[in-house]
């Protein structure tokens, strides 16, 4: 069993492509959530300072 960097694991060695595509979009989409939540801590942060 194989799990990635996501925390996915799956059952045999080879993905489909579609199965790689599905598995970046789900990574990409993680990603750019974390990338929102620190932009609203910087403005949290930003905003206490003043």
């Amino acid at each position: 069993m194989h799990c990635g960097a996501m925390g996915e694991c799956v059952p045999r060695n080879f993905l489909t492509r579609e199965e790689k595509t599905e598995l970046l979009k789900e990574y990409k989409e993680s990603l750019e959530k974390e990338a929102r939540a620190v932009s609203e801590r910087i403005e949290e942060l930003q905003k206490e300072k003043k």
